[in-house]
């Protein structure tokens, strides 16, 4: 599932990147005569799938879920270290012009942080309504929480975000010809907001999938409603070293 999950996302990443943010929006270029489409579409998939690979694991709080993260977050460190090692190698005329993207992104983060704001606040009014934990442990009474567990949606949404950022500041991806103040502002907002707004949506659909299907495609038997999912999230234990 985790994989299935993770190629889907990448294709829904490079339907937003290339069909809204270029062609709608024309807030994508490229430098010279590199294709924009194939750039992106290499970007979208490899980037979309561990990306959400790594969200989902996180979500079902994977008991491998350091390892995991160790993996992904090395492989995107790496990487592009190991790009330029090998381009400058065999490479040499592709090394002394590499290929450019740029992307105007303040124009559409209004729009995000609007999404975020939303998504969050429907999370906060959901707990507020769910039964008092003081309450209910005062009574003795045994009842497994219905409450989502902000926290671990922030620290998914906003930690996933900053290991990719960090990732492409160190790689020299994201700071390309630009200054430390400049290639420092992506990565806090970038970090706060670009990932983190979806996690309230992408949580829920978490809950859709896991009340019908498990990791291994095996439907829930008998199945499962979104709060009976979401309670049993809730009884996982957290990963170890999390």
């Amino acid at each position: 599932m985790t994989v299935l999950i993770g190629v889907l996302a990448g294709i829904l990443y490079f339907a937003v990147d290339f069909g809204i943010f270029n062609l709608a929006l024309h807030t994508r270029s490229i430098s010279g005569n590199a294709s924009l489409f194939w750039v992106l579409l290499w970007m979208s998939m490899s980037y979309g799938f561990t990306n959400f690979t790594w969200i989902w694991l996180w979500l079902q709080k994977d008991s491998r879920l350091v390892e995991w993260s160790t993996l992904i977050f090395g492989w995107w460190f790496c990487a592009p270290i190991i790009t330029q090692t090998i381009t400058t190698k065999f490479l040499p005329q592709q090394a002394a012009h590499p290929i450019t993207i740029q992307r105007t992104t303040g124009a559409y983060h209004g729009w995000m942080a609007i999404i975020l704001f939303a998504g969050y606040t429907l999370a906060i009014i959901w707990n507020l309504r769910q039964p008092d934990r003081q309450k209910a442990k005062a009574t003795q009474t045994r009842q497994a929480s219905t409450r989502i567990n902000i926290p671990w949606l922030l620290a998914c949404g906003i930690l996933i975000q900053f290991a990719w950022e960090l990732a492409l500041l160190l790689g020299g991806i994201r700071s390309a010809g630009l200054d430390f103040s400049q290639a420092i502002k992506p990565l806090v907002i970038n970090s706060l907001l670009e990932t983190n707004l979806g996690m309230p949506y992408v949580y829920l659909i978490f809950l859709a999938v896991s009340a019908r299907w498990t990791e291994q495609f095996t439907r829930v038997e008998p199945q499962r409603t979104l709060l009976q999912t979401l309670e049993y999230n809730n009884s996982l234990p957290m990963p170890k070293g999390s």
